[in-house]
């Protein structure tokens, strides 16, 4: 865990962030005592992925008949 004080990440917040994004941890200190922590919020690949569902959904071999009830509606 890399401990700084708030002047110092303010400056090097963009390699922070690249800490944090690799796994590690950052404790943001000021000068009043209190820390604050970042965190990865993010931790995974965002759901769903293409194809994720494949053979999940299963269609009728009817699917693209016209329907009865619009028989009235039909050329």
């Amino acid at each position: 865990m890399q401990t700084i004080a708030l002047r110092e990440a303010e400056v090097k917040l963009a390699e922070l962030i690249e800490v944090v994004a690799s796994g590690g941890e950052v404790v943001i200190t000021k000068n009043d005592g209190l820390a604050f922590k970042l965190i990865s919020v993010l931790q995974k690949d965002p759901y769903p992925k293409f194809g994720s569902a494949e053979g999940l959904v299963e269609m009728s071999d009817d699917f693209d008949e016209p329907l009865e009830c619009f028989e009235e509606y039909m050329p």
